[in-house]
C-alpha cells in the first residue's frame, strides 16, 4: 500500500528578507522556522530545506541498511548515520556526504562495505536525490 506524507510551508516576504514556517503535517511532530540566512549562512536556531533533506536521507539510509543486513541474516546492534548536505547559493545542492558507523556482530568488512553501498544505491531518498552529482559514503564497522 502506498503512503503519502505531508509537510506545509507558509512564507512571508521576499527570499532574502522573508521568513516562513514548515509544519510536519502528517505526524504533527512540529513546526519549524525557515529563512534564507539559515540556508546560506548560519542556522541560528532556524532550519533549512537542506537540513530537512539531511534528516530524511540519514533516516532512510539507516532503515535501508538495516533491512538489507537483516535480509542477509545479520543482526544490527546499532547504526549511527550522519548526512551532510552542502548547499551553494546560485548552484543548489552540490554534495551529500553520508557517514555511517555500525555494530554488526559476525559481519566481515567486505560484506559490510558491500551492504553499505547497496543501501546507498537503493535507499528511496538516495534514489530521489539522484540529481545530486556527488553523494559520498564513509562506512565504518565497529568492533
Amino acid at each position: 500500500m502506498a503512503t503519502t506524507r505531508t509537510a506545509r510551508t507558509h512564507w512571508e516576504g521576499n527570499l532574502l528578507e522573508g521568513k516562513g514556517t514548515v509544519a510536519l503535517a502528517s505526524s504533527n511532530v512540529g513546526t519549524y522556522d525557515v529563512n534564507w540566512p539559515a540556508r546560506a549562512e548560519q542556522p541560528n536556531g532556524v532550519t533549512s530545506p537542506e537540513e530537512l533533506i539531511a534528516a530524511a536521507h540519514s533516516s532512510c539510509y539507516s532503515m535501508a541498511f538495516s533491512h538489507g543486513l537483516a535480509g542477509k541474516g545479520h543482526t544490527v546492534e546499532s547504526l549511527d548515520t550522519q548526512a551532510d548536505v552542502t548547499f551553494q547559493p546560485g548552484e543548489g545542492i552540490t554534495a551529500i556526504a553520508l557517514t555511517v558507523k555500525a555494530r554488526v556482530p559476525g559481519l566481515s568488512e567486505a560484506d559490510f562495505q558491500a551492504a553499505a553501498e547497496d543501501a546507498k544505491r537503493n535507499c528511496p531518498v538516495s534514489q530521489a536525490l539522484a540529481g545530486v552529482k556527488n553523494i559520498t559514503l564513509a562506512a565504518e564497522l565497529l568492533a
